[in-house]
């Protein structure tokens, strides 16, 4: 729109003094030529701005004269730089956006302000995709959006992790988290809380009825007892297993949900570290064979053998002739 066109040349001419007429229509990614009618329009509002032809002219405001944002401190400037996390606001459509905004805000600065809010924006990155996550599958939250904001309930085809099939749902949505670079959609299905990965959602409509959310219930709110319910899952198996030193801290950061406490003796010099973790089902344990044998399970006996039978399994799977 040209009234936005218009502010954040007000805005960038603020924060940088002259412009050349070309790098500001880079900028905004119009013509040069729409860049000098916005000047003529600005102008024709009483802001004095001015252009200046050559080698080394370009756009300028008049000296001292500004817009001016009061109020932010320099630990709150900062705090709004390190919202441009990489990830979340393009999975919502929303990247050129916040780089619009940031900008706005840049220039609204107090002037004391810029130079430590600038450095943030780049010294400060945050990267919400865990390490060799492998290739995320394409999430398309437009659906799902649009029933949030416009407070309608979601008829869903959903599939379960280890389903064969999807399933259908009629939700009444709360709103839409990202956890560790996944996104989840936080709904009601018949006022019971539920978690729905977005990556599993094969199709999304958007119904008229109007949502039934709980009254007084908020997103924060669900989500919290989603949250512990996950983080908190009781286990009903208590395994204890050695774990070779020199594989530990992979061991650790892989198996972190499932430890029940902290390993012995880390910081030893023996070849084994014992550590205790605990399992809702007997299946999860099969995870361990992933280290082979830099880990052993001491206890209980149903784990070892169940190891056991999914090690031949897979021994038999592959000495076979093809």
């Amino acid at each position: 729109m040209k009234s936005d066109r218009l502010l954040s040349i007000l805005l960038l001419l603020q924060t940088r003094g002259r412009v050349p007429a070309h790098e500001l229509a880079e900028r905004l990614e119009v013509s040069v030529r729409t860049i000098y009618r916005d000047v003529e329009a600005l102008s024709a509002t009483g802001v004095p701005v001015y252009a200046e032809r050559g080698r080394h002219g370009g756009i300028e405001l008049l000296a001292g004269f500004r817009t001016d944002v009061t109020g932010l401190t320099a630990d709150e400037s900062r705090a709004l730089f390190v919202l441009a996390a990489q990830g979340a606001h393009a999975a919502l459509g929303l990247d050129g956006a916040l780089g619009s905004a940031l900008r706005k805000v840049m220039a609204a600065l107090p002037a004391p302000h810029r130079p430590a809010a600038d450095a943030v924006s780049r010294r400060v990155l945050v990267d919400a995709t865990r390490w060799k996550g492998g290739p995320q599958p394409a999430v398309d939250l437009d659906t799902l959006q649009d029933a949030v904001f416009a407070d309608r309930r979601l008829r869903l085809r959903y599939r379960h992790g280890g389903a064969d099939a999807p399933r259908t749902y009629t939700v009444d949505p709360y709103g839409l988290v990202a956890k560790a670079g996944v996104w989840y959609l936080v709904a009601d299905r018949r006022a019971t809380p539920r978690l729905f990965r977005a990556d599993r959602v094969r199709s999304a409509r958007v119904l008229d009825e109007p949502v039934r959310r709980r009254p007084g219930v908020e997103l924060a709110d669900v989500w919290e007892v989603l949250r512990r319910g996950v983080e908190e899952r009781p286990g009903g198996l208590d395994v204890t297993a050695r774990v070779r030193r020199d594989r530990l801290d992979l061991f650790l950061r892989i198996n972190r949900p499932w430890l029940a406490a902290d390993p012995q003796d880390p910081a030893g010099d023996g070849e084994w570290v014992t550590v205790r973790l605990s399992y809702g089902v007997l299946g999860e344990a099969r995870g361990l064979l992933q280290f082979a044998d830099h880990v052993e399970v001491v206890s209980p006996p149903e784990v070892r053998a169940e190891l056991a039978r999914a090690a031949a399994a897979v021994t038999g799977l592959y000495a076979g002739d093809g």
